[in-house]
């Protein structure tokens, strides 16, 4: 019988449609029935509307249906994939924005930082919800591939409080560091063999070999003579040149997960370069995430009007849910990087926190390697971030504001631009910011808002960071359609970047 899988927050296009595509490229998956829910119907009727075309014109027996019922979409799923933004970008720009006053200046802010410890206080109460209806409804072995941010906090919780569902989280950010490298030792990416280990956006390559001889020492002179790389990723050279490995995140991403390179907003332009929003761009990637929004809305007609997606071997995509899936079904041996307690795969992080570090997959499972120790330094760095995960995974599960105001506190770049009563005071303004996706934090919120009203606050500023660019009209964006219609169709927005200016 054909498997099923459901996508939540099927409404994501760059997600959903990547996805069926990859799936349906294997040839004992193209009878694959496909659920798909959201809660913004039109949304979900879009992308619904694309992908039942792609299939239909494919002539394959897959099928694909769309249901606002959560749990009529996850009835007898084999396979569970979420790819929801809890509280949309309406959430996500207070992520931004309300930092932005107390001088807190990230580019991403979905991981660590204010941005990531909020982003998990919406999500994680929502996913323990989808964990339960996957218990009640789907097969037993049914397996929960999360795609939504916060990775490490949100599969941590999931794997602790998700009512015994199997959850692997999934990212594709250490293909691109590997092709990163590969290109910057002059080499093709698949004649680079790696392990990168650590944690989610924190990843390192702790070894990086080429027919047998071990690279890893040469990198740092390879980017720092990179016409490109040498001015876009200043930040992961830095980091690679003191803690002797690269790693996985963008210099935009890294940057705001370290106390060091966006602590004085004066010195954020010596770290970040524009040529593109991944590079450091305040804000950079809400921008994205609006103009991408903005664009498909816009642009849905067109789409419509598009040539269907094909599914030949060679139109498959590289994220690993695919890959996953058709080991498990067809015994194929899968290699990949993924999210999964701990445990003693690397010796010296906390058994319990979430690593991502290198796993098999074939019909018998999923099987994470015993990697062993860290480099000291970067477990230093890693130790730091699982910290306040820790703290953040706490909060949300029982809505405590004292954990999450530890949380933030505890937070690299949080501590090193505030001080606490000014941490203490954009907490509240936070709880408040987000009231209506954060029911667990009813009392805490009512007593912010009465400390909020009182009058008596620190001064916070009209501040937009230090390298914020304007958010663009879809009518802007009509002299690049073709780029704007391959980010918006792609679930990695960072994949095509541009040189430095």
């Amino acid at each position: 019988m054909s498997i099923k899988i459901a996508v939540i927050g099927a409404g994501s296009v760059g997600f959903t449609r990547g996805m069926v595509r990859d799936i349906l490229c294997v040839s004992e998956l193209q009878d694959t029935r496909f659920a798909f829910t959201d809660l913004n119907a039109h949304n979900l009727d879009m992308v619904y509307q694309l992908c039942r075309r792609d299939v239909e014109s494919a002539g394959i027996p897959a099928t694909v249906h769309a249901t606002l019922d959560r749990r009529e979409a996850l009835a007898d799923a084999n396979y569970v994939f979420s790819f929801v933004r809890v509280g949309g970008l309406e959430a996500f720009a207070t992520d931004i924005d309300v930092p932005l006053k107390y001088g807190v200046d990230q580019c991403v802010g979905d991981t660590l930082g204010p941005g990531g410890i909020m982003y998990a206080q919406r999500t994680i109460p929502v996913l323990l919800e989808f964990c339960k209806d996957i218990s009640e409804v789907a097969t037993p072995d049914c397996l929960f591939l999360n795609y939504s941010n916060p990775m490490a906090m949100n599969t941590w919780a999931c794997s602790k409080y998700g009512h015994g569902v199997n959850v692997v989280g999934l990212c594709h950010g250490v293909e691109g560091g590997h092709g990163q490298i590969a290109q910057a030792l002059g080499l093709e990416k698949d004649e680079v063999d790696i392990i990168c280990a650590g944690i989610n956006h924190q990843t390192w390559y702790i070894s990086v070999k080429h027919q047998g001889e071990d690279l890893t020492g040469k990198i740092l002179e390879a980017f720092e003579k990179h016409p490109d790389y040498s001015r876009t990723e200043k930040v992961r050279i830095d980091m690679l040149r003191r803690f002797g490995y690269y790693s996985t995140e963008s210099n935009g991403h890294l940057s705001e997960y370290l106390p060091w390179y966006r602590k004085r907003p004066e010195e954020i332009m010596q770290w970040i370069d524009l040529g593109s929003w991944i590079n450091g761009e305040t804000g950079g990637y809400l921008r994205v995430c609006i103009e991408g929004r903005n664009w498909f809305e816009h642009d849905f007609p067109n789409w419509m009007g598009q040539p269907p997606w094909t599914f030949r071997p060679e139109d498959r995509g590289h994220e690993h849910g695919s890959y996953i899936i058709e080991a498990l079904e067809t015994g194929r041996v899968y290699r990949g990087h993924f999210n999964r307690t701990n445990g003693g795969c690397l010796t010296n992080l906390p058994p319990d926190c979430i690593v991502e570090a290198p796993g098999y997959v074939d019909g018998n499972g999923l099987t994470m390697g015993i990697i062993g120790d860290l480099p000291p330094g970067c477990a230093a760095v890693c130790n730091v971030s699982i910290g306040v995960q820790r703290l953040a995974v706490e909060a949300a599960v029982h809505g405590d504001d004292t954990l999450l105001r530890q949380a933030l506190m505890m937070d690299p770049l949080t501590g090193a631009v505030c001080n606490p009563p000014e941490i203490w005071q954009m907490a509240d303004e936070l709880l408040v910011a987000q009231e209506q996706w954060l029911p667990q934090y009813g009392p805490a919120t009512a007593a912010a808002k009465q400390r909020l009203a009182s009058g008596n606050l620190l001064p916070t500023r009209d501040y937009q960071g230090a390298a914020r660019l304007p958010v663009r009209t879809a009518e802007q964006l009509e002299a690049q359609q073709e780029e704007m219609r391959a980010l918006a169709a792609e679930s990695d927005k960072a994949k095509e970047r541009s040189p430095a200016e």
